[in-house]
């Protein structure tokens, strides 16, 4: 509604700025009404998104955590310590298996130092 509401007043201010002649812009008045309802309008909504749905968002670690050790992008950091080939190998395993990125390195025989390199991943 907030959003209908700004787009409206846009629309009013564009028609009365295009309606002015020379300097003499009998439209002001009503430019400068919704210039002033817009911002009110626009900063009462932020104030009501922050406090009906940011304030007591919590991250969900374990998911978070799940989801980037089954993440299929994170073989691209792989690929420069095992090689292309096998960092294929590697995600084709995973993809398949569901398994980590971990496991099926490590199943498949390859370095296990190789993960140091993720581990910056988790604090990005």
């Amino acid at each position: 509604m907030v959003t209908a509401q700004v787009m409206g007043n846009q629309m009013t201010m564009s028609v009365g700025g295009s309606n002015g002649h020379f300097e003499l812009n009998i439209f002001k008045p009503m430019i400068i009404r919704n210039v002033r309802q817009s911002t009110q309008l626009i900063g009462d909504a932020c104030v009501a998104f922050t406090d009906n749905c940011v304030v007591g968002i919590q991250a969900n670690v374990d998911r978070i955590n799940q989801l980037h050790d089954k993440s299929l992008m994170l073989v691209a950091a792989l690929n420069l310590r095992i090689g292309y080939d096998n960092a294929t190998k590697t995600a084709k395993k995973v993809h398949k298996e569901g398994t980590t990125l971990k496991e099926a390195t490590i199943s498949l025989m390859f370095s296990t130092h190789s993960f140091q390199l993720l581990l910056g991943f988790k604090t990005i």
